[in-house]
């Protein structure tokens, strides 16, 4: 009767054993799996005592024993177990048969010396571990007793015949493995048991063998060890000293493991190095780690990817969650963020990055900017507005140049997944003030760039607000890659434009860089004009087609998935043109020292003292007002107006900010007196990047840009050099008459004397 309500042990066993997944290991049967309330993956080795003898049930008894109470890092790692009348369950760690893992690594091509090294050191740290520390015999190493985790570190298992190596001192003696497996002689060293050696000489023999088979699959016959087969140069005369007949000759496991790290030796490389430091980083001093994970990025790529992810991953996580390690294991990180599914980037490397974006740290800021493209598509529209944006949009007013510059690039990625006001109110107020008071000419060139690239996410009231009050300032920029960004910007969103805006804004605007002192920026302008003219006559010959023109000019902002096309292109272009001209100009924006300037004064650093990367060449005050006087009668200076910003004052609000006022406000002079500002050596104009990106996903060659405006044609008519010069003659003329008469009406009215009243 009590039989009927005993419960059935293994049903109430914690842990799950997946169906079809099991395979042999000596007397055990290992299967895949899981605990029963978190799913957690493990291994089961299980034992059926009917189907086993006598002797195979001692020594599943003995190593269900020795397996509670062995515990190190590389012997495999006791979780629970269970013992019944009927069987036995060994719960461990997630592992895989070392037979089966090499099997699989040979059908990607071999497992590498890195790995395969590596593996060794921890089985022979084991054995070490076995015979000097706890003076047990494992008697039963070989392919067989190894087994690979989810990192591809090897565990010593198989200890069914592990004793002391004084016999055990109960009298009980387990019998050997030939005993219950006769194939396994071969296995066994030449010498007698009785004999004079060491009593680990036939532990270090079985390491042998068992290096023999890594490399050359399993050994035929113990005559067989004598072929070195692919046996590594660097590892031949150790091993050699592990299959020596005279026992007293082979090393100690410790031995072993020293001569195999000296120089040249084969466990002498940056994997074993790297794995040795994981294992101590929480002993190691803070200059160590940052040493060691600089280092690491370098090696990473040369690393299995099994272990990057399972064992380097948690490593970073750890060293910046608890060690302070700071912005230095963002590369590595990263790197190791490739080898990961959407899912596991999610849930592992997403809420740290979210957490270093709120981080005052400099240096780990704008590395977070300069790698944002390889995590920004796992960030979710929630998380970018309420906590990932309201910290970079602290980048704009930066005293850095360099972290300026990474924010206004960073912006081309994540205005896609920007809410209604950050983008069309908070981001738009950053933009007008650095195009209008940023005092880096690459800068300004770069956010009207950027402007032209978001403007369709931008909505349709804020477009018409915008867009041509921020181009139309660019134009009158003192840097020329700016005025020729702020033409090929108007080209770029011609289709958010009206007619009439067209007419009265847009030409207008494009007319008076018409005689622009440099001549890259007056073809694009008549470029320009030639289209915009084209849209107009198209109109005027035929009203009917005004619908079709003017279809985007009132259309929604453009859905968030249509920013992978172009957002590569862009960080690369911006890239390229900023950070060139930041550290090629250091006396004035877009061109070299002038006479008088020098070089950049040696004694004032670039670098920040927090940590930043140092940006070379910041303005000084007396170039920029230099510049802005000689740029006086374009309009430059007093184009201020239509932003109500003063400086000094902090921030302001969208209003005060804002692209707002109408063109036919502004006091324009086209007159241009200056001359054209050399570009540094290497630096490309805005007109050089190809601002349609749908020509650069199809890998043609780059259109003109403004084919897409033009609906006709027609030969584009250039500047003519000599008329220019000839009105420059005529203003120089002119200069020296007032001068000549002004010089003839002092001379008649001769020297004024002292008291003298002057009548006239």
């Amino acid at each position: 009767m009590w039989s009927f309500f005993a419960r059935d042990p293994v049903k109430d066993f914690a842990y799950e054993i997946l169906p079809d997944s099991q395979e042999e290991s000596g007397i055990w049967t290992l299967h895949r799996g899981k605990r029963k309330t978190n799913g957690e993956p493990v291994s089961v080795f299980v034992y059926e005592v009917a189907q086993g003898t006598e002797q195979q049930t001692q020594l599943a008894k003995a190593a269900f024993k020795r397996m509670k109470t062995l515990r190190h890092p590389n012997i495999l790692a006791y979780v629970d177990g269970l013992e019944t009348e009927k069987s036995l369950y060994l719960v461990t760690e997630q592992v895989t048969s070392l037979s089966v893992h090499l099997k699989a690594q040979a059908e990607k091509g071999g497992a590498g010396d890195l790995e395969v090294s590596w593996g060794l050191h921890q089985i022979v740290k084991a054995l070490s571990f076995l015979v000097n520390d706890c003076h047990l015999l494992h008697n039963n190493l070989g392919v067989w007793s190894v087994f690979v985790d989810r990192a591809g570190e090897w565990k010593l298992g198989g200890l069914d015949h592990v004793a002391p190596e004084q016999g055990d001192p109960s009298g009980v003696s387990l019998p050997t493995p030939k005993a219950v497996y006769p194939d396994m002689e071969k296995y066994d060293p030449p010498e007698t048991p009785n004999s004079s050696g060491e009593k680990w000489a036939g532990e270090v023999w079985r390491l042998g063998c068992l290096i023999w088979e890594v490399f050359n699959g399993p050994l035929p016959r113990t005559s067989s060890l004598r072929s070195l087969g692919k046996i590594p140069k660097a590892l031949v005369p150790h091993y050699c000293e592990l299959v020596g007949a005279n026992p007293r000759a082979r090393p100690n496991p410790a031995r072993f493991l020293q001569n195999s790290r000296a120089p040249g030796g084969f466990l002498s490389n940056s994997f074993v190095e790297s794995n040795l430091f994981l294992e101590e980083i929480q002993i190691k001093e803070p200059a160590e780690k940052q040493q060691f994970f600089q280092d690491l990025s370098d090696n990473l790529d040369s690393f299995p990817e099994d272990f990057c992810k399972h064992k380097v991953l948690p490593q970073l996580l750890t060293a910046f969650e608890f060690g302070n390690a700071g912005a230095v294991v963002l590369t590595p990180l990263f790197k190791v963020g490739k080898f990961l599914s959407a899912e596991e980037y999610q849930q592992k490397i997403i809420p740290v990055i979210v957490k270093m974006f709120s981080s005052t740290d400099r240096a780990m800021r704008i590395r977070l900017l300069q790698q944002m493209e390889q995590f920004i598509q796992y960030l979710n529209e929630a998380a970018v507005n309420s906590q990932i944006f309201p910290h970079v949009v602290h980048g704009f007013t930066d005293t850095n140049p360099a972290i300026r510059e990474q924010t206004v690039k960073s912006m081309l990625l994540l205005a896609p997944k920007l809410n209604e006001t950050n983008l069309n109110q908070e981001l738009m107020r950053h933009f007008a003030r650095l195009q209008a008071r940023d005092e880096q000419g690459p800068i300004r060139c770069n956010t009207t760039v950027c402007l032209g690239k978001i403007a369709s996410y931008l909505n349709a009231g804020t477009r018409q607000r915008v867009l041509i009050s921020a181009f139309s300032r660019a134009t009158k920029d003192p840097f020329p890659a700016s005025r020729s960004a702020g033409v090929l910007g108007f080209a770029a969103t011609h289709n958010f434009y009206s007619i009439t805006e067209i007419a009265a804004r847009i030409l207008p605007t494009l007319c008076a860089i018409t005689v622009d002192p440099d001549k890259s920026v007056r073809d694009q302008a008549f470029k320009a004009i030639k289209s915009f003219l084209s849209k107009l006559e198209i109109v005027s010959e035929d009203p009917s087609k005004l619908a079709d023109i003017e279809k985007d000019v009132a259309s929604c902002a453009q859905p968030a998935g249509a920013s992978s096309s172009w957002a590569g292109w862009a960080v690369t272009g911006m890239s390229s043109i900023t950070s060139k001209l930041i550290r090629n100009a250091p006396g004035q924006e877009g061109g070299t020292g002038t006479e008088g300037s020098g070089a950049a004064d040696p004694t004032n650093p670039t670098s920040d003292p927090d940590g930043a990367p140092a940006v070379g060449g910041s303005f000084s005050s007396m170039a920029v007002k230099k510049q802005s006087s000689d740029w006086s009668s374009s309009g430059w200076d007093a184009d201020d107006s239509w932003s109500n910003e003063k400086e000094g004052q902090g921030q302001s609000s969208a209003g005060e900010e804002g692209w707002g006022n109408d063109w036919g406000e502004e006091d324009t002079d086209t007159t241009l007196t200056s001359t054209a500002l050399p570009m540094p050596e290497g630096v490309r104009l805005a007109s050089d990047y190809n601002w349609d990106s749908s020509s650069a996903a199809k890998g043609a060659v780059q259109n003109d840009l403004f084919a897409s405006v033009s609906q006709r044609s027609t030969a584009v008519t250039t500047v003519s050099l000599s008329k220019a010069e000839l009105s420059k003659k005529k203003r120089e003329e002119r200069r020296k008459e007032l001068e000549a008469k002004r010089a003839e009406r002092k001379a008649a009215k001769g020297p004024l004397k002292l008291g003298a009243r002057k009548l006239d």
